[in-house]
């Protein structure tokens, strides 16, 4: 099924942006767990709208209800059920735009896939609105993570060209990850942030919008956890970063950079540590060799397009009528995604790491 993600740890996402309710049901997810339910709140709050007006009006509670799988505050071992209700929605604002195909949505694709019974509202099932329940499956294997010592941690790494500065590939500390957790617009320049947001209005007021790419460290895992060829780390989390609606591209460590490098640059070599461990003095590789962690950080990079609801006029096609027409989008849409898609990047990792640690002995 398109919206289950089955593995050792197994989720569904289902609902629609404008529907009663969206939900996430985690299938095998370890028995005995303690959940801090106001930590799942803490997490899901940094992918609400923000206060700088870099983001969406809409605004939702996003109170996950757990109905199966958790008692006396612990994980039963038995399918984990969240349900999140919808309650801020403007389903008006779609009624025009039913059968137009809107420019860089899933409008179009959605109705032929579905021959045309798919919902339209806010996008549907297609709608960002779905990471909600991404983001509760992610906070709940963060916590199961960091019991562990694993850490997990994002940050906007560019916004339109600016950038902020780079995680540390190798220096990168538990500290740091927290630290930024509690910050509004999560970058670790706080002077390159104000320019960003700057630039997120200006694409605002223009009637536009704009990208970025969001880069994310995973920090303590162990080496040796994941598998070669088909179901290694890199696999996992790829499939997981790709359900993220408007991701269009993703790179570990050096990434599209070790193209252009010659295997003596990109290569790191390897030496004991004073604990007595073995480690890498550079860090191209982002942690990953062969699809099996090496026990350095975890270094990833996530593109995002940007918002392609937008109020300017563009030109699409009825396609229920075959005809050309023009379309302005109206409603409360994100001039930029990226400071929202922080923790669901977060989120989609956190899954990944917890669903190939439970591989780990003793785990």
């Amino acid at each position: 099924m398109s919206s289950t993600w089955s593995n050792k740890i197994s989720f569904s996402v289902f609902g629609e942006s404008h529907g009663p309710a969206i939900g996430v049901c985690m299938d095998n997810v370890p028995p005995g767990e303690s959940i801090d339910l106001e930590k799942i709140m803490q997490f899901m709050a940094r992918r609400a709208p923000k206060k700088d007006g870099t983001t969406t009006a809409r605004s939702e509670a996003d109170m996950p209800q757990i109905v199966s799988g958790y008692f006396n505050g612990k994980t039963t071992g038995t399918p984990l059920t969240a349900l999140i209700k919808n309650t801020d929605q403007h389903s008006g604002d779609y009624l025009k735009l039913s059968k137009l195909a809107r420019p860089g949505h899933a409008d179009y694709t959605g109705a032929l896939r579905y021959r045309g019974f798919s919902d339209p509202r806010g996008g549907g099932h297609f709608s960002g609105r779905l990471t909600a329940p991404l983001c509760f499956a992610g906070a709940v294997a963060a916590q199961i993570l960091e019991k562990r010592g694993i850490y997990v941690g994002t940050h906007i790494a560019e916004i339109h060209k600016i950038k902020d500065d780079p995680f540390d590939p190798i220096k990168t500390s538990r500290e740091d990850i927290i630290a930024l957790r509690s910050r509004e617009f999560p970058v670790i320049n706080e002077k390159k942030g104000k320019l960003m947001i700057a630039d997120i209005k200006k694409a605002k007021e223009c009637q536009d919008s704009v990208g970025g790419i969001v880069e994310c460290i995973a920090v303590n895992v162990p080496a040796g956890i994941g598998s070669p060829i088909f179901d290694g780390l890199e696999n996992s989390i790829a499939h997981l970063i790709f359900g993220i609606p408007a991701v269009k591209g993703l790179e570990f460590g050096a990434g599209f950079n070790a193209a252009r490098m010659l295997g003596s640059e990109n290569n790191d070599e390897f030496y004991v540590n004073d604990q007595g461990h073995v480690v890498t003095r550079t860090n191209f590789h982002g942690g990953i060799l062969g699809g099996i962690s090496s026990g350095m950080p975890i270094t990833l990079r996530v593109a995002f397009k940007p918002t392609p609801s937008i109020s300017r006029p563009q030109e699409t096609v009825d396609y229920s009528a075959m005809k050309n027409e023009t379309i302005a989008i109206k409603g409360r849409h994100d001039p930029c995604v990226v400071p929202r898609a922080v923790p669901c990047v977060e989120a989609a990792v956190n899954i990944a790491l917890l669903n190939h640690m439970l591989d780990y002995p003793n785990f």
